[in-house]
């Protein structure tokens, strides 16, 4: 049978170049061709599909394959936009897709068009096959998601929740592509994310000439204040999903990290522990210091009109992120506490999320990665950005980062995603389908869900 005769299905690796070939950089996004190809796709494979859009440029794509009416419905989500390129330098055409040694290159081959294929892919072998499971599967493609949303999951889910009736668990992307502590392969399955929380505050002080010396005004307070931020992190909090995740990871990390990873659990330790990772050059050391604190990063500054001219006003803007169970009141309050109460705090942006974690999925996308990878160890996980998922959660659906890549040892996920020559070995993605397809398979069978 020649290449071209093989359903598309398939051929995941032939589904992705096309779909990295669409420049879908946003801003602007402009994901319309790409979802119209997704869209013409899953009709041809007997689908129904559903589009649905903010901006015409912009449309969300969402499909049902139908179930047996024994499970909930499974939410498989899944985004096409994908950030800049702009000022990176590239070996390769970022939209060329090029496939060298068994690798395709590309802006979004990882973030995440390859979790596109992978989930269209399983989703149209199930429907040939004529597969019915245990309850619903909706697929559903996405613009928007590099931009905060608001296209695409955000405007779904609050106009159109009815399409997501009778889901109690989604997929996406945020977790399960394949990490290294040592020789150890781990997969980190997301179960919560933190919250976005935007910030910004206005320091005053007196003005005047700039050529008069002036002492304690505001671009001063803003030098304290960018100090203080640097010099210090906000309280400790353990939350839930690090007491599974960190004693996960201790049982099979290399003996010299195994201690370190429990110390942790301590919050009269933790922040020491940290800076002995840190100091130590372990790479996890800046994540677990993320996942176990509330934190702000000062981002933009915006004042002055003269170079003669002392502002008597600085806006600053801080990317706050908070974590499950937490509020911005409390984010604001642990503010206060380390720079004083002097400095009030407008939000920009706040996509509060859910604080209870839903682990009822979990045990069978564990056992479908360690069947297919049996060196490999499945582990709850957190992740300190957002996600789409955030906006499944308050619909009541528990959302999962899984999107399994079964990369090399080597391969560092995270410094390649959103960076120059992001790529993906075409092994890795075969290794995705099949998961994404056995979920399919064995989703609510047997109580499996």
């Amino acid at each position: 049978m020649s290449a071209m005769s093989t359903p598309i299905y398939e051929r995941p690796t032939d589904l992705l170049r096309t779909l990295v070939r669409y420049d879908t950089t946003n801003p602007p996004g402009n994901e319309a061709e790409c979802i119209g190809f997704l869209d013409q796709l899953l009709q041809e494979g007997g689908l129904t599909t559903t589009l649905l859009a903010k901006d015409a440029n912009r449309p969300n794509l969402v499909t049902r394959l139908p179930g047996r009416g024994e499970a909930p419905a499974l939410v498989l989500q899944g985004h096409v936009d994908v950030v800049t390129t702009a000022n990176q330098t590239w070996k390769q055409d970022p939209f060329a897709a090029n496939l060298i040694d068994g690798t395709v290159w590309g802006r979004g081959s990882l973030d995440m068009k390859s979790g596109v294929t992978m989930m269209t892919c399983a989703v149209l072998r199930a429907a040939a096959q004529g597969r019915k499971p245990a309850g619903d599967v909706i697929l559903t493609i996405m613009s928007d998601e590099e931009a905060g949303s608001d296209y695409g999951a955000r405007f779904l889910t609050e106009e159109h929740p009815e399409q997501f009736e009778g889901a109690e668990y989604a997929i996406g992307e945020g977790g399960g592509s394949a990490q290294y502590m040592g020789d150890q392969r781990f997969y980190p399955l997301m179960v919560a994310e933190k919250q976005v929380c935007w910030l910004r505050t206005r320091i005053s002080g007196p003005g005047g000439h700039g050529s008069t010396p002036l002492r304690d005004g505001a671009m001063a307070r803003l030098g304290k204040v960018l100090t203080t931020l640097n010099s210090n992190r906000l309280p400790v909090h353990v939350t839930p999903v690090m007491q599974q995740m960190l004693p996960a990871l201790a049982e099979h990390a290399p003996d010299h990290l195994a201690p370190a990873a429990l110390a942790l659990l301590d919050p009269h330790r933790t922040d020491a522990q940290l800076d002995q990772m840190l100091a130590d050059g372990l790479p996890q050391a800046r994540n677990f210091d993320a996942l176990l604190h509330n934190t702000v990063n000062a981002t933009v500054v915006g004042g002055g009109i003269k170079t003669n001219v002392i502002p008597s006003e600085i806006l600053l803007e801080l990317d706050g992120r908070v974590l499950p169970g937490f509020t911005s009141d409390d984010l604001i309050s642990e503010l206060h506490e380390l720079l004083g109460d002097d400095l009030s705090f407008e939000i920009i942006r706040h996509d509060p999320g859910e604080a209870g974690v839903d682990m009822g999925l979990f045990p069978l996308l564990k056992d479908i990665v360690e069947e297919l990878d049996p060196d490999g160890v499945v582990i709850p996980s957190m992740v300190g950005g957002f996600t789409d998922g955030r906006m499944f959660s308050r619909l009541g659906i528990q959302n999962y980062g899984f999107l399994p890549l079964k990369l090399p040892p080597g391969t560092n996920f995270s410094a390649t995603v959103h960076a120059a020559d992001e790529r993906v070995p075409v092994e890795a993605l075969a290794f995705g389908f099949q998961a994404m397809s056995t979920v399919i398979e064995r989703y609510g069978r047997d109580g499996a869900i």
